[in-house]
């Protein structure tokens, strides 16, 4: 079952442009326009132009996947997030750390207050089982589990999702139920660059284990014809249907 957001994208792919170049982050959205769901600008794109940058991307008209992953004091992160619901047109999803807590996350879900999607990012798909044992994490407690735990924690909160690994999705589904939002990145194409990813899944792959939004990123952008890389990859999800 697709949840609300997901139905109402005409497509699953979301497109992630990663770079501080916006003339090419604008004619990257044209280029897919068919093919895409909805863009993501994250860090390097925000960053870079701001409130002016969004603008420029969300005036080609596809749906926008905020992501600044907002961690910080409940207070900031509310505050944050009520300053973010002033550009024009308000983004479909915004994010914040799961990591924040309780506190934080209740607070990002009362700021929005419904004007937009809100999910939580649980266990990054760049870190692997030894990477938390070295942050901190309990080493019995893996990546999947605790990605789990977040993602409960996140909808006890009153987020409308997460953002999670394709590995951890069929437990996060089992845990959390078919209308909880997943937003799966760290998408590769079979026999593809890793790059600094280390939990990783094909688009194809993702969709099979139920994710709503797919969100790929260099293997389109950094194609030779990223229309063409879009609609293949669609092609290879409706396979999985």
């Amino acid at each position: 079952m697709e949840t609300l957001a997901a139905v109402k994208l005409k497509s699953p792919l979301c497109i992630a442009l990663d770079t501080p170049d916006l003339a090419r982050a604008a004619a990257l959205v044209r280029e897919v326009a068919d093919a895409a769901g909805m863009v993501k600008i994250g860090m390097e794109l925000f960053y870079a132009h701001g409130i002016a940058g969004y603008g420029a991307i969300a005036a080609e008209g596809v749906p926008v996947f905020l992501d600044l992953k907002l961690h910080d004091i409940p207070n900031t992160v509310g505050a944050g997030i009520a300053s973010l619901l002033r550009l024009d047109p308000v983004p479909a999803i915004i994010d914040v750390h799961a990591a924040g807590g309780r506190a934080m996350m209740q607070a990002a879900a009362r700021a929005v207050g419904g004007r937009c999607k809100a999910i939580a990012v649980t266990v990054l798909t760049s870190l692997s089982d030894d990477d938390l044992a070295r942050i901190g994490f309990d080493p019995a407690k893996p990546a999947a589990a605790l990605a789990v735990s977040l993602a409960r924690l996140a909808q006890e909160c009153g987020l409308d999702g997460v953002v999670c690994s394709a590995v951890d999705l069929a437990a996060i589904r089992a845990a959390c139920g078919p209308d909880f939002l997943t937003v799966v990145p760290g998408l590769r194409l079979q026999g593809g660059e890793a790059g600094d990813q280390k939990r990783i899944a094909t688009p194809a792959q993702a969709w099979a284990a139920g994710a709503d939004i797919l969100v790929v990123g260099r293997p389109i952008t950094a194609a030779p014809d990223p229309a063409g890389a879009a609609r293949r990859i669609l092609a290879s999800i409706e396979a999985r249907r």
